[in-house]
């Protein structure tokens, strides 16, 4: 099984500072076309901005994007995955928490973000090669002479 170390390698670390305003941030999420970003301050991870969090705590409370940082709406009881998690305890911890994005930590350092997306990705493109195989094994007939 992969590990998630595996998912995030090549990709471009993207997060946001502490002080970073909500429409900022939101428009740096939406041209990355991604739902969420690691928050940090002095270069260590101290939340998590999400488009749940966006909705919920900014637009459904009526606050300024443009006068709202970052801090002061995003979720800061985060849980990490750690490089060397795989796949199932990702989403293990994703389901168990309601979430859909965990941070990838390893001693302290911020590596990357994956998604519940990124995981579902994994098992779609494992299910297309086991239906490939059967297809293949089920529709392959050899010619015997009989």
């Amino acid at each position: 099984m992969k590990q998630i170390s595996e998912l995030i390698e090549g990709r471009p670390l993207i997060h946001a500072d502490i002080g970073d305003n909500v429409r900022a941030v939101a428009r740096q999420m939406s041209a990355r076309n991604i739902g969420a970003v690691a928050v940090l301050e002095g270069g260590k991870l101290v939340g998590v901005f999400s488009e749940r969090d966006l909705m919920t705590r900014v637009v459904a409370a009526g606050l300024d994007p443009d006068d709202t940082s970052v801090s002061a709406v995003m979720t800061k009881n985060i849980v990490v995955a750690d490089p060397i998690d795989d796949v199932s305890s990702a989403v293990q911890k994703m389901h168990s928490l309601g979430c859909r994005h965990l941070p990838v930590v390893d001693h302290g350092n911020l590596l990357g973000m994956i998604s519940l997306r990124d995981l579902l990705q994994i098992d779609g493109d494992a299910n297309r090669d086991r239906a490939t195989f059967l297809r293949e094994l089920v529709t392959y007939s050899p010619d015997y002479d009989s």
